[in-house]
């Protein structure tokens, strides 16, 4: 191996890219360069390392044996550099600069970005990236510095924490309601009209929370976006499952069998351990878990048992939840 002083902390940012992308147009639109840069960065370190790190393919880059373990050892200095920036925050002792929040686009859109105010009060240096992903952020692979997610997912240098819980229940129009029925319990769903996801598109298994209430209903509106979803349901296609803080006061929506068809999800924070522990990012984890642990609807104890809203059915209580609706 040649010497390393030809080394350069930018080519060691780009084989990370390049390694986490798995090509050069990934590393480049994640980096913000284009991919000769980034094919010339490459170049430049296997020259100065003497080694192939890559083996280049037609779908694209793969690492060879070196590569994989240079990786472990560019992550090491990754995380060194992260250390030493938040060792010397800004000398103003304000909070600030930028964090990358990953979630899914319904608890994004519907409930947390209208009460991101909050934190912009409180640190007006402060700005949230808020992206909407359909499927699993990997805040190890510097995807986002913070993933708010349904289910705790796997990887390395990871820090998960549960922070709360919530109900899924079935939602339907007046209008669907005045034209279909009311449902009366349960075996009465297999008559009726559903909205649901694309179920080839889901990336997530956690968001087939149909499945846990329903084997084979009858689908009339598919989209991979809830918000899509609501307002189908609205718009009067069928019934439509939805968790609590999708749905408000303000939305013409009358709950269907919530007794009995309903179903939770569990809500998870996740963090990488190199930034835990970072002003911009702990900021930004205290008021989510002050959010969400202060809202009834998210409280792990009372997930299942929350009062509501009078359904437009109330079965007996002796009717059990059943996935073979026969």
């Amino acid at each position: 191996m040649q010497t390393f002083d030809l080394l350069d902390w930018n080519d060691i940012k780009v084989f990370l890219g390049a390694a986490r992308g798995g090509s050069l147009a990934a590393a480049a639109k994640r980096l913000r360069v284009d991919q000769s840069t980034v094919s010339r960065r490459l170049a430049s370190l296997e020259s100065a390392l003497g080694l192939a790190l890559f083996e280049r393919l037609p779908s694209g880059l793969r690492l060879s044996d070196v590569g994989q373990r240079l990786l472990q050892h560019a992550e090491q200095v990754e995380s060194a550099v992260i250390s030493l920036q938040h060792e010397h925050p800004p000398g103003n002792g304000r909070i600030g600069g930028r964090v990358r929040l990953a979630t899914m686009e319904g608890i994004a859109s519907l409930y947390l970005a209208e009460r991101l105010w909050g934190l912009r009060e409180r640190h007006p240096d402060l700005m949230v990236d808020l992206v909407t992903s359909a499927q699993t952020v990997y805040v190890n692979r510097r995807e986002a510095d913070l993933f708010l997610s349904f289910f705790k997912p796997p990887g390395k240098g990871l820090i998960s924490e549960q922070i709360g819980a919530f109900r899924l229940g079935l939602y339907a129009a007046p209008g669907y309601l005045a034209r279909q029925g009311c449902p009366v319990d349960l075996r009465s769903l297999k008559q009726h009209h559903f909205v649901s996801y694309v179920d080839d598109l889901v990336q997530v298994d956690c968001v087939r929370w149909l499945d846990d209430l329903l084997e084979e209903p009858q689908m009339v509106f598919r989209s991979n976006s809830m918000i899509a979803q609501k307002s189908a349901a609205l718009g009067g296609f069928g019934l439509v499952l939805l968790p609590s803080f999708a749905v408000t006061a303000r939305d013409d929506l009358v709950p269907v069998l919530h007794d009995v068809a309903f179903t939770t999800r569990e809500l998870w924070l996740n963090v990488h351990a190199d930034l835990q522990f970072a002003p911009r990012v702990r900021a930004v984890m205290v008021f989510l878990k002050k959010t969400f642990t202060s809202d009834v609807q998210f409280r792990l104890s009372e997930a299942k048992a929350l009062p509501q809203a009078p359904s437009c059915a109330n079965p007996s209580p002796h009717t059990r939840l059943s996935n073979s609706l026969t």
